[in-house]
């Protein structure tokens, strides 16, 4: 699973770059990699639900001191770690190119099938 963190409020991306991402999204959907993903707007509308202590509270955005928010996600099937570490960071430099302005971190995470660690 890809994530992209980024300042919040930093605006919406340049066209360049969500013409860059159709085409990168497009070329891995049609070959059986990209399985699902989206954007995600910024927090002002965003319900949090924190569980502390045996006791659920509610926090509702947007959050002042919120310096990194996920900008949005991805799901991804590679067959093996190499090529997904490849093609995490041939998107992160997608948005160095056509958004050079801000500071993008794009997360590469597999995702847990069951109680064992990656690899076991």
């Amino acid at each position: 699973m890809g994530f992209v963190r980024m300042g919040e409020g930093v605006g919406t991306p340049p066209q360049a770059l969500f013409e860059a991402m159709d085409a990168y999204i497009g070329e891995r959907a049609a070959g059986g990699v990209f399985l699902d993903g989206g954007g995600l707007y910024g927090t002002e509308d965003a319900v949090n639900f924190v569980a502390r202590e045996g006791a659920v509270s509610r926090v509702d955005g947007p959050y002042a001191e919120a310096k990194e928010v996920v900008g949005g996600w991805a799901i991804l099937q590679y067959d093996t770690v190499e090529e997904a570490v490849a093609d995490q960071q041939q998107f992160a430099e997608l948005h160095a190119k056509h958004w050079p302005e801000v500071t993008v971190i794009a997360t590469l995470r597999q995702i847990s099938e069951g109680p064992d660690a990656p690899g076991a």
